[in-house]
């Protein structure tokens, strides 16, 4: 099949935020990386279950798929989300422990209080790890629900309007955080940034950063939550360091809705990420759907207000220190993160009344207390070069190098794009 170049997306009918800001800070991190912590992320997930027997679906280049996706004007969705990651990640790094890491890397949301166990950005990273139920309810982008369903124990980050709430049954916590009003650049509210909880929105980064630096073609057809899709493939090109290999998006031939988001890496093997409809409804929630008082007796914990129209959250310190810098252009970007400011952030918040987050999310560790050094030391291979000495952690997608000077180099690259760029940074 021919390759085509992405279609850039039309205007939405309200203004969105500019691309210099945050949204292209995003989609540098390449397809989909969202850095944090010490093994950091690359995160876009897939999708599991496709139903048997592939429909037979009128003959659609990839141009006339990409402008379909564009195109589509559904703002509502109600269902059933499976989300399966397979990182290759240690025991150790898995579930609660990538909370805890990445709750002080500068993944803040909805106002930067990580204290509370019902924060964001503590909670939606144990999705870095196994597989997980959620159910998803989108009513344009003023209110959306998200619930992560486990036996034991829910958990829930409702957005309404300006008023965002998490409720976490397991520890009976509340977490809430009041948005700014929007702006002209931003006139639009979501969920806070981080893992995608949905196909649409994984598809959405993935498409956005893939602009010029892939090939996109059309791979038949698939049958998703009960619908009829095509199978769109995006491959890198001209990226010799990523270690991404395709990303593979299932969408619905009637709606331009993606259902189904799978990455798998370029050695080959299971998918990486899979995150996809298994039950898929267009039509509107109920209001009652986004409305939420916290049950009596939970703790609330209040999160800071975020800056009106700034590029990014503030942390608990009111700064924004840890926030990565990026190396390089599309799949061979390379996020470099500043662990010692990292180091004296924590600190502060922690003088402040905050609580020192070890690996595991709790106060304390056997591991350092989440020092992103002795994670490494335990789990990684020393390395030497020009950038003088560090530690490399591998997963099957994301690679990590912490030199012993306190930076972190992390992305969907090889190990020795990784110390060229330390070396380079010298």
């Amino acid at each position: 099949m021919a390759q085509i170049q992405p279609l850039g997306r039309p205007e939405p009918e309200q203004p969105d935020e500019p691309r210099g800001s945050r949204g292209r800070k995003f989609a540098r991190y390449t397809v989909p990386v969202a850095v944090a912590g010490i093994a950091a992320a690359t995160i876009t997930l897939v999708p599991a279950l496709a139903d048997a027997g592939d429909p037979s679906l009128p003959k659609i280049t990839a141009q006339q798929l990409l402008t379909k996706i564009a195109a589509s004007d559904t703002r509502t969705v109600d269902g059933t989300v499976k989300v399966s990651t397979d990182l290759g990640l240690p025991d150790a790094l898995s579930g609660g422990a990538a909370g805890g890491l990445l709750s002080g890397t500068g993944g803040q949301a909805g106002g930067g209080d990580a204290s509370s166990p019902a924060a964001p950005q503590r909670q939606l990273t144990q999705l870095l790890a196994g597989t997980h139920q959620l159910h998803v309810s989108t009513d344009g982008q003023d209110r959306q629900k998200v619930s992560i369903i486990e036996k034991a124990a829910e958990y829930s980050v409702i957005h309404n309007g300006s008023q965002l709430w998490a409720y976490d049954s397991g520890s009976n916590q509340v977490y809430h955080s009041t948005l700014p009003a929007p702006t002209a650049a931003r006139s639009e509210q979501q969920l806070p940034e981080g893992v995608p909880t949905t196909p649409q929105e994984a598809a959405e980064r993935v498409l956005d950063a893939a602009h010029g630096t892939s090939s996109i073609t059309v791979d038949g057809t698939a049958r998703v939550a009960g619908r009829s899709a095509y199978e769109l493939v995006v491959t890198p090109e001209h990226a010799d360091s990523t270690t991404v290999g395709r990303i593979r998006i299932a969408v619905d031939s009637s709606t331009g809705v993606p259902l189904r988001f799978t990455v798998v890496p370029k050695g080959g093997g299971k998918a990486v990420f899979d995150l996809g409809f298994t039950r898929v409804s267009f039509d509107r929630p109920a209001a009652s759907t986004f409305a939420f008082t916290p049950p009596k007796g939970v703790k609330v914990t209040e999160g800071r207000t975020p800056e009106a129209g700034s590029g990014a959250t503030k942390g608990s310190t009111g700064d924004t220190a840890g926030q990565p810098t990026v190396l390089g252009t599309g799949w061979n970007s390379i996020a470099v993160i500043d662990t010692g400011a990292l180091t004296s952030a924590a600190g502060k918040a922690k003088q402040d009344g905050g609580t020192d987050l070890g690996l595991d999310g709790k106060a304390g560790s056997r591991h350092g207390g989440g020092d992103p050094q002795s994670l490494l030391d335990s789990f990684g291979t020393k390395v030497s070069g020009s950038f003088g000495t560090g530690t490399v952690f591998h997963t099957r997608l994301v690679n990590a190098l912490l030199t012993d000077d306190g930076k972190l180099y992390v992305g969907a690259v090889t190990q020795s794009a990784l110390t060229a760029a330390a070396g380079g940074a010298k």
